[in-house]
C-alpha cells in the first residue's frame, strides 16, 4: 500500500502546475501518510537532477540548483530591484502584514506607488487584507513565490540583525549609531 500511495503522491507532485500544500496533495490521492510519502520521496530524489523541495508549506519538484544553468536558454533578462524595492520588500518580509503608512513610518520616505507594483507583479508581494483602524488601510505580505525564489522554507529562515552584520550588509550609518546607543547606554550606569 505504502509503496502504491507513494507513487500516487510523486505523479501529483510531478503533474502538477504549481507547489501543493499537504492536504491539496491528500485531495488527489485519498487518506494516507502524505508526509511519511513526501519524506522518502525528499530522500530519493536528494542529488538527483531533479529535487522535492518544500517552500512556505507548499511542495513541489525543481531543477537540482547546480543544473539549472543547462536549462537556460539565450540569456535571461536581469531585472534590478531598485533600492527603494528592496527596502520596503525587506520591510514587508520582516514586518507583515505592513501598511503603506507603516512601511514609510520605517523607511522615512514615501513609498512610490509603482515600488509595491513592481513587488506584485513579480509575484513577491500580496494585499493581505486591511487593517481594522480607521481608513482600513490596505496591508502587505509575502508569497509563497518570494519564499520559493529566495529558497526559503519559511519566513524564520530569514537571516537575524547578527547575520546581517557578519555578511558586512548593514549601513555603517546604522553600525555608528548602534555603538553610540551601546556606549550612551554604559555613561546612565
Amino acid at each position: 500500500m505504502s509503496d502504491a500511495y507513494e507513487r500516487a503522491v510523486e505523479a501529483v507532485l510531478f503533474a502538477a502546475t504549481e507547489p501543493l500544500s499537504r492536504d491539496a496533495i491528500r485531495a488527489h490521492v485519498g487518506d494516507g501518510d502524505v508526509r511519511g510519502a513526501l519524506d522518502r520521496l525528499v530522500v530519493r530524489y536528494r542529488g538527483r537532477g531533479v529535487e522535492l523541495v518544500e517552500r512556505g508549506g507548499r511542495w513541489h519538484f525543481q531543477t537540482a540548483p547546480d543544473l539549472a544553468h543547462l536549462l537556460r536558454r539565450g540569456r535571461d533578462e536581469v531585472r534590478k530591484l531598485s533600492r527603494a524595492g528592496i527596502e520596503t520588500l525587506a520591510i514587508i518580509a520582516y514586518h507583515e502584514p505592513v501598511t503603506r503608512a507603516e512601511i514609510e513610518a520605517i523607511r522615512g520616505v514615501q513609498t512610490g506607488r509603482g515600488t509595491l507594483d513592481v513587488l506584485m507583479e513579480a509575484g513577491w508581494v500580496r494585499p493581505a487584507g486591511r487593517r481594522d483602524v480607521p481608513g482600513r488601510p490596505l496591508m502587505f505580505a509575502t508569497t509563497p513565490e518570494f519564499l520559493s525564489h529566495f529558497g526559503l522554507t519559511s519566513r524564520r529562515d530569514l537571516p537575524g540583525i547578527d547575520d546581517l552584520r557578519a555578511a558586512g550588509l548593514l549601513d555603517p550609518v546604522d553600525l555608528a549609531f548602534d555603538q553610540l546607543a551601546v556606549e550612551n547606554h554604559r555613561e546612565e550606569d
